[in-house]
């Protein structure tokens, strides 16, 4: 990609702090969190499609529009805790946390990763004191890698191991352990971390 103004589709709500971040930068964005219609989608020429909080499942018709242009940013270290709630399960699980950069492809957050950083959290945290960490961390990592994914230059590396992946319906079974609700500390849910 040259050095002009790229056209951005930025999913997600509309508070997302990406938005001001790549107008500065020159970009030309467009926001929404509505569900995609791909016919919309080839009338705007898009050129990169960047997924951040995004709740809907995009299908193979959408993203063949953005070979290798559509990425996602998700608070887990994949492959681990793919799906929703990241935050929660890698507590809950004992499994690595931290967050990632990758590549959307048909799966759920199983794409080929472009950056990821790792992190650790003591026992003070709570679930949303936890959440703003890993809010920060992956807005930073996508600042710091943007011009580089934009000029096809963040290079990427293929998810290794199986992971985990968990569905929203799942922490409805969990109850009386999150009775604090995001106000629940994690040393409550912890678990030995894996390797």
């Amino acid at each position: 990609m040259s050095s002009k103004s790229a056209k951005v589709l930025l999913l997600g709500p509309a508070d997302n702090t990406l938005a001001p971040f790549l107008r500065e930068r020159g970009e030309l964005v467009v926001c929404t969190d509505l569900p995609l219609d791909p016919s919309w989608l080839q009338a705007e020429k898009f050129d990169f499609l960047v997924s951040y909080g995004y709740r809907h499942i995009l299908k193979k018709e959408v993203l063949d529009l953005f070979p290798d242009r559509a990425i996602n940013l998700h608070i887990s270290y994949l492959p681990w805790n793919r799906g929703a709630d990241p935050n929660l399960w890698s507590f809950i699980d004992g499994t690595p946390k931290g967050v990632t950069v990758h590549y959307l492809d048909e799966g759920v957050d199983t794409g080929d990763i472009l950056v990821q950083k790792r992190l650790f959290f003591d026992g003070s945290e709570t679930l949303a004191s936890s959440y703003l960490k890993l809010k920060e961390c992956i807005e930073a990592l996508f600042r710091e890698h943007w011009v580089k994914i934009r000029t096809g230059r963040a290079g990427r590396s293929p998810q290794v191991g199986q992971g985990s992946c968990h569905r929203a319906k799942e922490k409805e079974k969990l109850g009386s352990l999150l009775a604090q609700g995001w106000d629940t500390p994690v040393s409550k849910l912890r678990q030995p971390e894996k390797a």
